[in-house]
């Protein structure tokens, strides 16, 4: 039997279409049998390969207040403290360690103090899980064994190299497809140097495709903002459809 990886890119609330996503997988009998993911995509992965059920990733993902007073962060670097998302997470994976979970993962962190990726894959799991997703300037960093990580995404938004010598295939799922803009949006300086990195990021992980043997990237999810929690429903429906019309335009791809 083929080992299936799947990596999960970040791209804040558009990680409704992850879900979406692991709907359809589900329904066309497909079980990734590794995951990789970064951000958003590492922690859809974390309860993923926790066995949670995507019914219920869903609804932590509708129930979980990202912006709430509870979560300010008191005399540290960021508006939301990481270490107060750490109660919501372990609902779900209990016993906070790589090993509890059912399927092997692999997620990206960046290491702030010395500028390095780091791949957590063993050990403590739920604050590495926090780290990957800790978005730079609204998250405090997390501290792990002495180190302070960030999100992930900001040198590897889309972490395939891991599943590379484990699997047999590997399925891409991208939510972070630019949106079409024109000059007039570009009001500001910063409205430009902000296009810029997202270039940059766009172009770092699509040179990456060709890497998967399916890649999975719903092109109008670029409209919908990073931190825009109001769309939930319709980005999984995007997330799904997507899914979908791949999968069918493919369907010989994971046939034994």
């Amino acid at each position: 039997m083929d080992n299936i990886g799947l990596v999960l890119s970040g791209g804040g609330a558009r990680g409704a279409a992850h879900i979406g996503a692991l709907k359809a997988f589900e329904e066309y009998g497909i079980f990734p049998t590794h995951i990789s993911g970064t951000s958003i995509g590492a922690i859809v992965g974390a309860l993923y390969a926790a066995d949670v059920h995507w019914t219920e990733i869903l609804k932590f993902f509708k129930n979980t207040s990202i912006f709430h007073t509870k979560r300010f962060a008191f005399n540290k670097p960021g508006f939301l403290d990481t270490e107060k998302f750490y109660d919501d997470l372990n609902v779900y994976l209990p016993r906070d360690n790589f090993d509890s979970l059912q399927k092997p993962l692999y997620i990206t962190a960046t290491n702030v103090l010395n500028g390095k990726l780091k791949i957590f894959s063993k050990g403590q799991l739920i604050k590495p899980v926090i780290a990957s997703a800790s978005f730079p300037g609204v998250f405090t960093p997390t501290e792990i064994n002495g180190s302070y990580y960030i999100d992930g995404g900001i040198l590897n938004n889309f972490p395939v190299e891991p599943l590379k010598k484990h699997c047999d295939k590997i399925i891409g799922v991208y939510i972070n497809s630019l949106k079409k803009i024109s000059i007039k949006d570009l009001k500001y300086s910063y409205s430009v140097a902000d296009r810029a990195l997202k270039i940059r990021a766009a172009y770092d992980s699509i040179k990456k495709f060709p890497e998967c043997d399916l890649i999975i990237s719903p092109e109008e999810i670029g409209e919908f903002a990073v931190f825009g929690m109001s769309n939930t429903d319709i980005i999984f429906e995007l997330g799904y459809n997507a899914t979908i019309k791949a999968l069918e335009e493919n369907k010989n791809l994971f046939k034994s």
